[in-house]
């Protein structure tokens, strides 16, 4: 007959993630958690960034770049370097904007807490959406 520990140490390996990493109303983590993981920090969130700082903060820039790359064809890396070094400080720029760092945590910790909630990923909620 196994003892009250022995049961509890157990159940703690029928799961894949930690308590701290599990839970919620599905099993995909605590709703309420601003904490951010490494890979988050690292990989996610800086990734965000860079989406949004083309989309938003770098946009004509990025389609200068564009236009002139079709154009030039071949001769791109040399005839489109003043374009690309135009568009290297904005994104610079935005990447060392605290502002905006926030901004694309949050909005990351807003999408995972909504993931952790309902099971639909951001994605597929602008996807539903638009539809």
């Amino acid at each position: 007959m196994a003892t009250t520990l022995e049961r509890e140490n157990q159940g703690d390996s029928d799961y894949v993630l930690s308590k701290s990493l599990g839970g919620g109303p599905l099993g995909l983590g605590d709703p309420d958690d601003r904490s951010l993981r490494k890979a988050e920090r690292e990989i996610l969130i800086p990734a965000k960034m860079k989406e949004k700082a083309k989309r938003l903060k770098c946009a004509s820039e990025v389609k200068d770049f564009g236009e002139c790359a079709k154009q030039q064809g071949l001769m791109m890396p040399f005839m489109c370097r003043p374009k690309a070094k135009a568009l290297e400080e904005c994104l610079k720029a935005a990447y060392s904007d605290p502002a905006f760092i926030n901004l694309c945590t949050e909005e990351f910790l807003d999408e995972r807490s909504h993931y952790r909630k309902t099971g639909i990923k951001a994605k597929e909620k602008k996807k539903d959406a638009a539809l």
